[in-house]
Formats: structure tokens, C-alpha cells, sequence
């Protein structure tokens, strides 16, 4: 059976990014996420959605690179 609920640091190697970025992007509500007791894991339907729309609309995407 294939899961439905992702850990952070799963979705963090699914996307590239780096775990922290995950929970930040998840405490801001930008990435759906649920609560199971003290876990806090993310729907696969709906990252894949998330991802989609993403791609769609370019929302996330770096205008410019970010100064040191």
C-alpha cells in the first residue's frame, strides 16, 4: 500500500529543498499539511496538487537571487 501522508524530511527529498524549508513553508499554510497527535505530516495528493499548481502559475519562483 502506497502511503498517503508524507514526513517533512520526505517531502523535503521529493522537492529538493532543505527540511527546514519545509516546516517554514508549512507553518505559513503554503504547503497543506495535517496534524496526527504531535506529528505534523503533508497529504501526497495534496503536494502533488501544490506541485502542479506551482508549475502552472510560477508562484515561488526567485525573481532575483538573494544577497549575501
Amino acid at each position: 500500500m502506497e502511503k498517503m501522508l508524507l514526513k517533512p524530511s520526505e517531502v523535503s527529498q521529493a522537492l529538493g529543498i532543505g527540511r527546514s524549508l519545509v516546516y517554514e513553508l508549512i507553518s505559513q499554510g503554503e504547503i497543506p499539511s495535517v496534524r496526527v497527535g504531535r506529528c505534523v505530516r503533508v497529504p501526497k495528493a495534496s503536494l502533488e496538487k501544490w506541485i502542479n499548481d506551482h508549475e502552472k502559475t510560477g508562484a515561488g519562483r526567485c525573481q532575483a537571487p538573494l544577497p549575501l
